[in-house]
């Protein structure tokens, strides 16, 4: 099956009142670049990559400029020696000065590298965890850039990882017919009023949801522990809550505000200052202990992941496939993680399409935990094969390909 012509293509959704709001991004309109692999086949591999409603023009202009070596490449040929592909377009030397592995760039990169999954997986007539769980450990390692890792996880590491999991498999292997368990992070958008969040944490209870997430950040901080008790109260002392300060406040604020709202037992503080910042988060987490820090809805590339990791300033690793370079990167912060004992449970710019997916190839192949996956609802009708979520739970996918297609207009 031979790539034969690339093209792009741009979708917006505009929200509901209140719905995808936080504490930076007030108006969000959820859109993706894609990038689309035309074949010789009436098959397409889809590529896709979140932003919320800027920039995404200029994204497709640069997955126009980053595809070319790709026309002509039999899909087979290009996946055995991927890491290598992926390392050269990331370090194409007239594009390369817009990042380095970060910022547009690295979104285009995300959207070509996950139109290649799958179509990889469409062209062998599999879901795309199937392809990955039936990947040799070194035709896994082959589709992986390694380079500015090599201080800590080495190519022979990577196959160790993968490789001392393979024989456990079947004891993890339930979770195919199980499903995945989800957490609910549309109970608590930022401008949601406090009446709207107690009804919504009750849905999600009669959901089957036992985990969901509140976004806070407000200028006000008794707004966000007032509301963080509500959804305390509304899901009971055992579920699992989560607060998402999306990047806004400063670190003493940080330090401040984590203390006073660890009354109400959070189970993370997500994103809580600049993501750019590792030691900062480091200070925090010594500061908030035994409170945990959870990142990587804006951590751009696996380099930036390396060096939380080695700082011990994070405990929940949100590695997301469209946000940084897509599925193979997404795979290599997940092999850092687990060389670094710590979870991997993404944030779904995707809405959860493509990481139904990963985790599950995470939890079987490299015996990460099975903890959950977030779940966001409001696109589930614009897509071809939409996630299932039945009972708070992510049913397997069983369509061939990343379930990365939309519905036509």
């Amino acid at each position: 099956m031979n790539i034969i012509a690339i093209n792009t293509a741009e979708k917006h959704f505009p929200l509901g009142k209140g719905d995808g709001t936080d504490s930076v991004h007030t108006d969000p309109v959820y859109s993706y670049a894609l990038t689309l692999l035309e074949t010789d086949t009436p098959m397409v591999g889809t590529g896709i990559v979140f932003t919320i409603g800027a920039g995404t023009s200029e994204i497709r202009s640069l997955i126009e400029g980053l595809t070319a070596s790709l026309v002509g490449r039999e899909i087979e040929e290009l996946m055995s020696d991927f890491g290598n592909v992926f390392k050269s377009i990331a370090d194409d030397p007239k594009f390369r000065w817009l990042g380095p592995h970060k910022g547009m760039v690295h979104l285009a990169l995300a959207s070509i590298t996950n139109a290649c999954y799958d179509l990889w997986a469409k062209s062998r007539g599999v879901p795309l965890w199937r392809l990955l769980l039936d990947l040799s450990p070194t035709q896994i390692v082959d589709t992986l850039d390694l380079s500015y890792l090599e201080d800590v996880l080495t190519r022979k590491d990577a196959l160790e990882i993968l490789e001392e999991h393979h024989a456990s498999r079947p004891s993890r292997e339930g979770v195919l017919k199980s499903g995945y368990e989800g957490y609910d992070t549309s109970i608590g958008w930022f401008n949601y009023t406090d009446e709207q969040i107690k009804h919504k944490v009750k849905k999600a209870v009669a959901a089957g949801f036992t985990a969901m997430k509140l976004k806070i950040g407000s200028a006000d901080a008794t707004r966000d522990i007032r509301r963080a008790y509500i959804v305390r109260d509304g899901a009971g002392d055992d579920a699992r809550v989560m607060l998402d300060v999306n990047q806004v406040w400063s670190l003493p604020k940080a330090i401040r505000v984590s203390k006073e709202l660890a009354g109400m037992a959070p189970y993370w503080i997500e994103e809580p200052t600049h993501p750019d910042d590792v030691l900062a988060h480091r200070t925090l987490s010594d500061a908030i202990a035994p409170l945990k820090i959870a990142l990587g809805e804006h951590v751009s590339h696996r380099v930036l992941f390396k060096n939380f990791m080695l700082a011990k300033a994070v405990d929940f690793v949100q590695v997301d496939c469209t946000r940084v370079g897509g599925v193979s990167e997404f795979i290599t912060v997940s092999l850092l993680a687990r060389k670094f004992n710590l979870p991997v449970v993404p944030h779904v710019g995707d809405m959860g399409q493509i990481h139904q997916h990963l985790v599950l190839f995470n939890h079987v192949a490299m015996g990460h935990e099975a903890l959950f996956l977030e779940y966001i609802p409001h696109l589930r009708d614009r897509f071809l094969h939409p996630a299932l979520v039945s009972d708070g739970v992510y049913q397997t996918p069983q369509a061939p390909g990343s379930s990365s297609d939309f519905l036509s207009e």
